[in-house]
């Protein structure tokens, strides 16, 4: 072997070749890393009767991806507010039960600092006989500047999602962007400035907003939980659960549910 051939062996040793995409059509769900598809190790989404109180989100959500899995005109989705409202699982419980119920629908995790690479994402599903929801999870920026890439993935620009994708994405923040009243009142025309930060959040044709929890709806999810696991639980006791934890939410309820089984020496 050459001097080449030995420097061109050594190289490819330190910085090996990624390893192939996983097939498209066998997975629930995927994570886009690294340019290629990662089949996820575990998808095991909660029953859809299981989250309480976002029946009406619930119900808009899962007529989209229905439609979308079936080939048909879909709508890019923004479930926005609390934290620990459902966003999240209500997105992968839809996906779940439409895979249930037969769907050719995947999901696809896409973290916030890969969204420059979404258009290899698109190259790699535009021919697949099959629908994807492209889950990016807890978005925000901080700047306007900074969500270009992606409101030009969803409208108007020249790489936008294939026909059979389709973003959704949660956030704590309805437009994404925060908003900089400095930034407002120093503007020229502070109508634009307020603009720029809606431009974002109009791009998706369907915006679902996700509440604060209040205290009857919280033990209702204790209580729904409870009742799936046959756990018995004591109301002031969950109260006391989130009381410590400064907020009611569908998330504390889960792990207060899980608290009490590990206590009465339950798996979930």
């Amino acid at each position: 072997m050459d001097d080449l051939a030995r420097i061109a062996a050594a190289l490819e040793r330190l910085a090996p070749p990624p390893p192939p995409s996983a097939d498209a059509m066998a997975h629930p769900a995927y994570v886009w890393r690294d340019g290629v598809l990662v089949a996820a190790r575990a998808f095991t989404p909660l029953p859809l009767d299981l989250l309480r109180g976002v029946e009406v989100q619930r119900a808009s959500l899962l007529a989209d991806l229905e439609r979308l899995s079936a080939g048909h005109a879909a709508q890019d989705v923004l479930l926005w507010g609390a934290r620990g409202t459902g966003k999240s699982a209500l997105v992968k419980s839809c996906v779940g039960a439409i895979q249930a119920a037969g769907g050719r629908l995947a999901l696809i995790e896409v973290t916030a600092d890969r969204l420059d690479s979404l258009p290899a994402l698109f190259d790699t599903i535009a021919g697949v006989a099959r629908s994807f929801v492209l889950f990016l999870d807890d978005l925000g920026f901080d700047a306007a500047a900074d969500a270009r890439t992606l409101r030009s993935l969803l409208e108007g620009g020249a790489e936008a999602r294939p026909a059979n994708a389709r973003l959704v994405v949660t956030s704590n923040r309805r437009h994404l962007i925060p908003r900089d009243v400095h930034e407002q009142e120093n503007a020229i025309n502070p109508r634009d400035a307020v603009d720029d930060h809606l431009a974002l959040a109009d791009r998706f044709g369907l915006s679902l907003g996700f509440h604060v929890v209040d205290q009857p709806l919280y033990l209702d999810i204790v209580r729904g939980y409870a009742d799936r696991y046959g756990l018995a639980f004591d109301p002031s006791d969950a109260l006391l659960w989130a009381a410590k934890r400064g907020s009611r939410s569908g998330r504390v309820a889960w792990q207060y549910v899980v608290d009490l089984a590990g206590r009465g020496g339950k798996s979930l």
